[in-house]
């Protein structure tokens, strides 16, 4: 009986107090046929869902998600945002990780650590985004960290994004074909179509979404465009936007009457329903930055419904903003996002206590994006003249396991005048080193860039060609850090970044079609000191795949419960209990 207690105290110890607490979950995906649009078509859901469920955790939980691939082509989730802190193994893009075939499982394994805000999941092969797979991740704050407002009455996750009645085949085959992907058929809001705000562009029967609120409640609005390609003007009718946070750090706080969300970006904003509820209010994701008189149709509408309201919603939409043509003015909104440097983040330190202004920059990297272009027969699209070739071997297996030619780390530092190529070129990065990055659009169209592992300090924004002396007006005190920033077409944005996070990180173009056909690269960070404290050893159910084959095993099936660490608890005190009576008698 003594043994018994003993054991029983030093697991409870061990597994539970000297842990965070963390969470399994099991995604299942698979195809479904849905009528988003009034057309069927088959969609990717999350459990049966579209879109799939919520990952609602707070700072610091260990996530376990067991992904069930039940589609019928490989497979990866990607976590963008989530820092994945010396553990890139986890951060599900193809060089970092071996694909999920079908009919396999992997366990994704990661900690939310020092993080907190609005993010989004999404599968992140063979364009299946545009086909769904995608839901939202919540981190909410440790209760002992305060918030820099008051707590809403509830959350209320809106996931908007451009749609097309193709699916993801369709659409990749016909960028493989040398052609754009053209106007979208529509935007959804949470996999639903418009209201039939107007009889000739909506046709009859279309589901959408109702969001139901009461008056004099405040609300937190997480809005994510999960989209193609296509920037989106986000607006409720009636209502002020509140901004407060975007990507796991809070802003100083601005209303808006509307706001430009791009592909891949979130948001949050307190929406206060002070409005007499004389009828239902519109909820609106309308197409930017294009004619919107031949873009009518892509447009999402959804409905705030109070609870005394009088009646449905009628009448035009909220007018969008007006300046397409001036895109000098549309800059204006991104660059007015500050970090609200007196908060505290997940951490209780003021989120402005690091001092990204005053330390000297170790390298500078422009990178300039084109429009796509033929190279060797194919259609493919370009950073610095490369079009990105995923490794068959992902890059940290290969560095462990020493396979030779598997990529490159040659990545230019700027544009060089020659032939675009294909290649598995990387930024060869200094661990603790501290670098700028520019990111020059020379494309036709907006374009959201994205960093996974990391967050960067979005300095400066602005059309031309950047030179040294645009350092002249970047801010240097409150700028925002976030890990996905909207480079506007002609122009460029600047980020500074510092390189505490060691991996291999991977650099994109988050609209899925300039991603598709080559726009990216990694950045490999090694501490050349590694005594296992800044990087993570690969974990024990890893997937090889390339030159590392032979090494596989057969994988077995598993499932992950909701389970949580105060359960656990009760689950081995009962099993303990249990068997201590066994013994007794």
């Amino acid at each position: 009986m003594a043994l018994l207690l003993l054991i029983h105290f030093a697991l409870f110890s061990t597994l539970c107090f000297a842990a965070d607490p963390s969470v399994f979950l099991d995604f299942k995906l698979s195809y479904i046929t849905l009528s988003p649009l009034g057309v069927p078509q088959r969609v990717i859901a999350v459990n049966g869902a579209f879109p799939g469920p919520v990952v609602n955790v707070t700072t610091n939980y260990n996530v376990n998600i067991n992904v069930h691939n039940q589609l019928d082509e490989n497979l990866l989730m990607t976590w963008p945002g989530i820092q994945m802190r010396r553990n890139s193994w986890q951060d599900g893009v193809l060089g970092t990780n071996c694909p999920i075939h079908p009919k396999k499982n992997f366990t994704y394994r990661f900690q939310v650590k020092d993080q907190i805000g609005s993010f989004f999941y999404f599968p992140s092969l063979n364009f299946q985004r545009a086909s769904g797979g995608f839901g939202p991740i919540i981190i909410n704050n440790r209760n002992i960290i305060a918030i820099p407002f008051a707590h809403p009455d509830a959350d209320i996750v809106l996931l908007v994004g451009d749609w097309y009645t193709k699916n993801h085949t369709a659409l990749r085959t016909t960028l493989e074909s040398g052609e754009e992907l053209g106007m979208p058929d529509g935007v959804l809001i949470n996999g639903k179509g418009p209201y039939r705000y107007n009889s000739t562009l909506v046709p009859d029967g279309i589901e959408y979404e109702i969001i139901n609120v009461d008056p004099g409640k405040t609300y937190c609005f997480r809005v994510h465009n999960v989209g193609t390609s296509t920037s989106l003007n986000f607006r409720i009718e009636g209502h002020n936007l509140l901004l407060v946070e975007t990507e796991g750090f809070y802003t100083t706080q601005q209303n808006f009457t509307s706001f430009d969300i791009h592909v891949g970006q979130s948001y949050s904003f307190l929406v206060t329903m002070d409005q007499n509820a004389t009828k239902d209010y519109y909820i609106v994701a309308s197409a930017r930055f294009v004619n919107e008189t031949v873009w009518e149709r892509v447009t999402g509408v959804a409905i705030l419904h109070y609870s005394n309201s009088k009646g449905p919603a009628s009448g035009p939409l909220p007018v969008a903003p007006s300046d397409i043509y001036n895109q000098w003015s549309a800059m204006n909104q991104p660059r007015a996002i500050r970090q609200n440097t007196t908060a505290s983040g997940a951490r209780p330190n003021p989120q402005g206590s690091f001092h990204y202004g005053s330390i000297n920059v170790t390298d500078t990297y422009v990178i300039q994006s084109l429009p796509p272009v033929r190279i060797d027969g194919k259609f493919r699209a370009t950073l610095n003249g490369i079009s990105f070739v995923n490794p068959d071997t992902p890059i940290r297996l290969a560095d462990l396991h020493k396979v030779k030619g598997a990529y490159k780390l040659d990545f230019p530092n700027k544009p060089h005048d020659r032939t675009p190529h294909m290649d598995r070129s990387v930024i060869n990065a200094t661990y603790k080193g501290f670098i700028e990055i520019i990111l020059q659009n020379n494309d036709t169209k907006m374009q959201s860039f994205h960093m996974d592992g990391y967050a960067f300090f979005v300095v400066g924004m602005d059309f031309g060609v950047w030179s040294e002396n645009s350092r002249n007006n970047y801010n240097k005190w409150d700028a925002i850090s976030r890990s996905t920033t909207e480079v506007y077409p002609g122009g460029w944005t600047a980020v500074l970044l510092s390189l505490d996070n060691v991996g291999v990180w991977n650099l994109r173009v988050e609209n899925l079609d300039r991603w598709y056909l080559g726009q990216e690269t990694y950045m490999r960070i090694i501490n050349p000191e590694e005594n296992g404290k800044t990087e993570m050893v690969p974990p024990d159910n890893v997937i090889y795949c390339g030159a590392l084959q032979s090494l596989q095993k057969e994988s077995q099936s598993s499932s992950a419960m909701a389970l949580h660490c105060g359960n656990f608890k009760l689950f081995l005190t009962l099993a303990i209990t249990i068997l201590a009576l066994y013994f007794h008698f």
